[in-house]
């Protein structure tokens, strides 16, 4: 029969390796320690594309690569992992990153307009290059396809114009940060990103911090945007059909010219409502 302190010790010992458990779930996935090939191998192959050739790289275990300021060349690597790899400063404009996963990827100063990202994870990646947090280190998403976008990540200063983010997510992984993992954001911190244009049909952006970001001219039809911190977002000319607002910071947003600000769910628990431009 177990003494009193055994016990205790067992105890502790088993929250312990659940917790770690759990934690090691929130990537996804276990992470291979060795890649499938080198950053050299993919550098010499990209180096070696005849212009119109579009290497494939698709369903590939990339992690923990450098592959800073490289060249893709709107290569095809659909499906493959890219855990832990370097992007910074790397042209994957129009490349198929399709159900990839970019968790825990550097993307600072990354072009990925025009890429492929459907059903991509992008959970907590680097994109900054220091503690300044500058706004020009974010990435570009101009133009790209996110749709079905899983996301939880500091992705302030982004430029998302014109994207296509229909059914993206952007809500926390968690209802309560910690949970059942070690560290996770309680909401995603996307201020001062430019969403112009963009197509955001059902796009779920539960809790995130928007602030003075812009969403001039873009279709939010549907788009759940309850508990979202709005302060000084542009709305301008925006469709807003259906969109949920409840709960959201509303200070000082602008819906001039905004279409069906009338069928918008949620105002009436909408803060600093009053506040806003219409």
């Amino acid at each position: 029969m177990m003494t009193t302190s055994a016990t205790r010790i067992a105890i502790v010992l088993l929250s312990l390796f659940t917790f770690t458990q759990q934690a090691q779930s929130e990537d996804s996935g276990p992470v291979s320690p060795d890649s499938d090939f080198t950053a050299h191998h993919i550098t010499n192959a990209l180096y070696k594309a005849v212009p119109g050739e579009r290497v494939n790289f698709s369903g590939r275990d990339l992690t923990y690569l450098d592959l800073s300021d490289l060249n893709f060349k709107g290569a095809i690597l659909a499906r493959s992992d890219f855990y832990g790899t370097d992007f910074t400063g790397a042209n994957l404009s129009g490349a198929d990153l399709s159900h990839t996963r970019l968790d825990r990827s550097v993307l600072i100063r990354a072009d990925l307009s025009g890429a492929n990202l459907t059903g991509a994870t992008i959970y907590r990646p680097t994109i900054y290059s220091d503690m300044a947090s500058l706004l020009s280190d974010a990435p570009r998403f101009s133009g790209a396809n996110l749709t079905n976008v899983r996301v939880q990540a500091e992705l302030s200063g982004a430029d998302f114009r014109g994207a296509n983010l229909t059914y993206a997510n952007f809500s926390p992984l968690e209802e309560r940060p910690g949970q059942g993992t070690l560290m996770t954001l309680s909401r995603n911190v996307l201020k001062s990103c430019d969403f112009s244009g963009a197509r955001m049909h059902n796009a779920n952006m539960t809790r995130a911090v928007l602030l003075f970001s812009r969403f001039t001219g873009a279709d939010l039809t549907g788009a759940n945007l309850s508990g979202a911190d709005l302060s000084r977002t542009d709305f301008s000319g925006a469709d807003i059909t259906g969109a949920d607002f409840s709960e959201a910071d509303l200070d000082g947003a602008n819906f001039v010219g905004a279409k069906g600000l009338d069928t918008v769910k949620g105002l009436a628990t909408a803060h600093n409502l009053e506040r806003i431009l219409k």
